[in-house]
């Protein structure tokens, strides 16, 4: 890890906006999901929520670039729950499609929590979801087709959050939750390290100024004793099935 590098992720951190996300209401091709995290990403967007995608979530890398990486995505069943969900942590949620009381979309407050719900690719946002959005919104055509491709269309509306966001000084500071920060700053700056950690559920060790581990072999040291233990473990697991009579392998 490069004092660069480092640097640069903390700087990126410090710009995450908690406050503003993305609802995808079963926007099922992969280039377009893909498309909204890297936007998401780029306007600093920490988490897209997903209901519904057919066959489930998938990055096309050639159009998210590794953005995916740095956007959490959550996955749903039914979109009335993410809508809901978002709704009762104080997020206003706007809704992208054509109604009676739609408005031009610059005409809301972006700076106050919000959710931006984009509809399916060939139906629009979905009547349960239109039904629970608190707004609905629209950008003006001058041309003959009727609607942008929903990435594009999620692009140019969060253009305008991160106007106003950035208007109002929104990135000038970090606002992310602490806990919250230290975590993605370490999966961020030693991911590797991070997915270990997981997979044996172990606590990530702290870091220097520079992102590298705090006292490197003394933590090594603790996890081989913890791998030791846990071998040892199924080896008596394994050695009192054997002394029963038992033919079977402990994990």
């Amino acid at each position: 890890m490069s004092p660069e590098r480092f640097a640069k992720i903390k700087a990126v951190l410090n710009r995450r906006q908690p406050d503003l996300t993305v609802i995808t209401d079963n926007v099922h091709k992969s280039r377009n999901l893909s498309a909204i995290v890297r936007t998401c990403d780029a306007v600093g967007i920490p988490h897209v929520h997903s209901a519904d995608p057919d066959d489930g979530y998938g990055t096309y890398h050639g159009t998210a670039k590794g953005s995916h990486s740095w956007v959490k995505v959550h996955l749903y069943e039914g979109v009335d729950k993410p809508i809901k969900k978002l709704q009762a942590e104080g997020f206003k949620v706007y809704a992208a499609t054509f109604t009676d009381r739609v408005v031009d979309y610059r005409q809301l407050d972006y700076t106050q929590p919000c959710a931006i719900l984009m509809g399916a690719e060939k139906f629009g946002v979905s009547d349960t979801a239109a039904e629970l959005a608190d707004e609905h919104i629209m950008i003006p055509m001058m041309g003959m087709v009727e609607s942008y491709n929903v990435s594009v269309a999620a692009a140019i509306i969060l253009a305008e959050a991160q106007r106003q966001r950035a208007e109002a000084g929104l990135y000038d500071e970090s606002r992310m939750d602490p806990e919250e920060y230290e975590t993605t700053l370490f999966e961020w700056a030693q991911p590797k390290i991070a997915q270990f950690c997981k997979e044996r559920n172990l606590d990530y060790p702290l870091l220097t100024e520079e992102g590298d581990i705090e006292n490197p072999s003394e933590w090594y040291q603790s996890v081989k004793v913890i791998r030791d233990e846990a071998r040892e473990k199924r080896e008596a697991v394994k050695a009192a099935l054997a002394s029963d009579g038992l033919d079977q392998t402990a994990e």
